[in-house]
């Protein structure tokens, strides 16, 4: 998989050469590039913004310098997405989505936002982390190329993946490692037993009641079976528990 970045601040992507997304990148797995906007600036101070036509405060990025970034890339049809509040929000669903794509091109907003001529003309799509504002489209792209990279194979196990929160619809269950007693509370005796039968029926209805808990919303999209419906009736105290 391929990241290029349209940026004003490469700087902040540092991160990305850490931990497993750094491994990666070492390995070859992952391959990120990331381009300085302000390099194709035709203005002798690197200014890559003007006001905004028909007033307003702040500034706007030009469509024409962003365009010359755009165009220095080689595409081999690569899937443009603008990094933006307004955009789709991004979910475990998307990302598995796009962990399928050989080469993605992530353009980073900033200021008041990007020239819309230009976004017209190259971006595929627009996708935010939230409903809410950043100053800028780099932890945006960070966030995605993070949640994407991990779905790649060979940059973690499949088995961590599967079993992941969203991975099914439902949130993960609770972890324990050693100590087997930590401050008075002891690891749930059922993960001792070796029983994996019973471990993974015990984790499956660990997760159902996480979701229940901490995102009810969730269950109205699992499709839940039988013995999930008995324990979910159970846990709620309703027998007229939807399936």
């Amino acid at each position: 998989m391929k990241f290029d970045i349209l940026t004003l601040f490469p700087e902040m992507f540092k991160p990305l050469y850490e931990s497993i997304i750094g491994k990666a990148i070492k390995k070859g797995i992952i391959d990120i590039n990331i381009i300085d906007i302000r390099d194709f600036s035709k203005d002798k101070h690197k200014r890559v913004d003007d006001t905004p036509y028909g007033g307003g405060a702040g500034m706007v990025i030009r469509p024409d310098v962003v365009y010359d970034a755009y165009a220095s890339i080689k595409k081999d049809n690569a899937k443009v997405i603008y990094l933006s509040p307004q955009g789709k929000v991004l979910d475990q669903k998307k990302v598995e989505n796009l962990s399928k794509e050989k080469h993605i091109i992530l353009l980073c907003g900033h200021y008041e936002g990007i020239d819309q001529r230009v976004l017209d003309e190259i971006v595929d799509e627009e996708i935010s982390i939230g409903d809410y504002v950043l100053t800028g489209g780099e932890i945006p792209a960070m966030v995605l190329i993070d949640s994407v990279s991990r779905n790649i194979e060979g940059v973690i196990s499949k088995e961590s993946t599967s079993e992941e929160t969203f991975s099914n619809g439902l949130l993960e269950y609770p972890q324990y490692t050693r100590p087997e007693i930590f401050k008075d509370k002891q690891v749930p005796e059922i993960l001792l037993s070796g029983h994996h039968e019973n471990i993974n029926k015990w984790r499956r209805n660990e997760s159902i009641k996480n979701t229940y808990l901490k995102r009810k919303d969730l269950l109205e999209k699992v499709n839940l079976t039988k013995d999930d419906v008995k324990y979910l009736e159970k846990l709620t105290g309703n027998s007229q528990t939807n399936n």
